[in-house]
């Protein structure tokens, strides 16, 4: 099913590609910069964020999407070389042709369209090339700058769910958001 993500995604003035073990430093950067901002809501995210780690999630990443349980990316500037973030695809359902959208944006580029253009470039690459007819975007209440990225990149919220995401160690509250096909084009 993974299997066609051979090349670099490319779409919108973004590069989504496979994290490799040269970008652990820029990852590690970008990661300590925003421990603050994706801190608050993703717990891996710290100012003692380590090569080790980087490395660490790089060997998760490639084994899930070798086993085909997940497509987790770099978010790239469009020549491919900048960091400016993470996003994947997880908690596949193939059954039900279905799965969760994840991502964060480096501090430094925040607030630029960034992740609104790489949710679009995935979701696109999603239906077109996996088939899948649902793509799901959990949100912890509050965190505003993630529900606007959901709503810019075209999701639906469907409501807010009480326990649906552990935040700093307590369940939190999230709202569905939701992506069909039918709102996509083809990958540009």
């Amino acid at each position: 099913m993974l299997g066609a993500l051979l090349e670099p995604l490319k779409g919108e003035g973004v590069c989504l590609r496979p994290f490799v073990s040269a970008d652990a430093e820029a990852f590690v950067g970008a990661a300590r910069e925003s421990a603050r901002s994706v801190g608050r809501w993703m717990s891996w995210c710290h100012e003692d964020f380590s090569v080790d780690e980087a490395r660490a999630w790089f060997a998760i990443c490639a084994a899930e999407l070798a086993a085909g349980s997940a497509v987790e990316l770099g978010i790239f500037a469009a020549d491919g070389d900048e960091v400016l973030g993470g996003i994947g695809l997880n908690h596949l359902i193939v059954e039900h042709k279905l799965c969760n959208l994840g991502y964060w944006v480096r501090a430094s580029r925040q607030r630029e369209g960034v992740a609104t253009r790489a949710v679009r470039t995935l979701a696109r690459f999603g239906f077109a090339e996996l088939g899948l007819m649902r793509i799901e975007i959990v949100v912890a209440e509050g965190n505003l700058s993630s529900a606007g990225v959901a709503r810019k990149a075209g999701a639906l919220c469907e409501g807010l769910i009480r326990n649906r995401l552990v935040v700093g160690g307590v369940s939190v509250p999230a709202w569905m958001f939701s992506m069909v096909p039918e709102a996509f084009g083809p990958p540009q």
